[in-house]
């Protein structure tokens, strides 16, 4: 059992040499990206929450 696991970290950090990280810059542009994506998508659902609660009410009520 433990060779095992110790041949499964030593695989594991044999492959995590092969990984292509990303740049500092990327990192950044990147995570901005999905930050800004998140917000206006944000607004798109509030948006159409806030017409179909009004489309709802003047039904309902209406």
């Amino acid at each position: 059992m433990g060779q095992k696991i110790r041949a499964f970290l030593q695989e594991s950090r044999q492959e995590l040499k092969r990984v292509n990280w990303p740049t500092k810059d990327e990192t950044i542009r990147y995570t901005l990206f999905v930050i800004v994506f998140s917000v206006l998508f944000a607004i798109f659902l509030g948006v159409l929450d806030y017409g179909f609660v009004y489309v709802l009410q003047d039904l309902v009520v209406g």
